[in-house]
């Protein structure tokens, strides 16, 4: 009786059951990414999310810690909140190129505005995004997922219990960054750590894709200034 080649055999079995068996896909495919092709992808990833949540936590060596907080559709629909280690503190929503802009007193005292009695400050600006600046504190919404530099992978880690992947990417001017990749699924970026001379920065990621509810603040509570300056 003639025997079939063992390579022919493997190759039926693969055509039966449709590819799904260890061995039938391309070999290729089974092999571990390089640690920058790993990090392109997870950047990929995150640049097709439609929804993400973003928190940051910066720790300076001068005691100006700050930290923020925002959900956004990375492109001009945002809800962002930002606190200083002062206890200023300022709030935006960003929806239908309208940005909606609550600071606290504090914010504002620091800022060479003061207020008259004791009051918490609870009303609203709205002005229209084509007025926003560089540097004016608001979020633009959008986030650039991208890197460069040498990328060495890690030791296996966990982020809030999910496996994840570290890639450090070390830069000589501007510090080093670890990137924790998802292990599992879809490849996310969990969270980045930056360590600096200056300051430390984490970002976390999460509600990939989750639902968007960003809803202007109530009219009563709202000051045009659309028409203003």
């Amino acid at each position: 009786m003639r025997t079939i080649p063992t390579a022919v055999t493997a190759a039926l079995a693969c055509l039966v059951m449709g590819g799904a068996v260890t061995g039938c896909g391309d070999r290729s495919a089974a092999e571990p990414l390089a640690a920058d092709q790993m990090l392109d992808d997870a950047n990929a990833t995150m640049r097709a999310l439609t929804s993400v949540t973003i928190d940051t936590v910066t720790k300076a060596t001068g005691g100006d810690d700050r930290s923020s907080h925002l959900t956004t559709d990375l492109k001009g629909k945002c809800a962002f909140e930002s606190t200083s280690a002062t206890g200023a503190g300022l709030e935006q929503i960003r929806i239908d190129g309208t940005d909606y802009v609550r600071p606290n007193r504090t914010y504002l005292e620091e800022s060479g505005r003061h207020m008259g009695g004791a009051d918490k400050q609870d009303r609203w600006v709205k002005v229209p995004v084509s007025k926003s600046q560089p540097g004016d504190g608001l979020s633009q919404c959008t986030y650039e997922f991208a890197s460069f530099g040498q990328v060495d992978d890690g030791e296996p880690a966990k982020v809030n219990g999910v496996p994840a992947i570290p890639l450090k990417v070390t830069d000589e001017k501007d510090g080093s960054f670890t990137f924790y990749v998802a292990a599992e699924g879809k490849p996310y970026i969990l969270k980045v750590v930056y360590k600096g001379d200056e300051f430390d920065t984490t970002t976390s990621f999460s509600a990939f894709d989750g639902p968007l509810d960003v809803q202007p603040p109530d009219k009563a509570k709202v000051l045009d200034m659309s028409d203003i300056g």
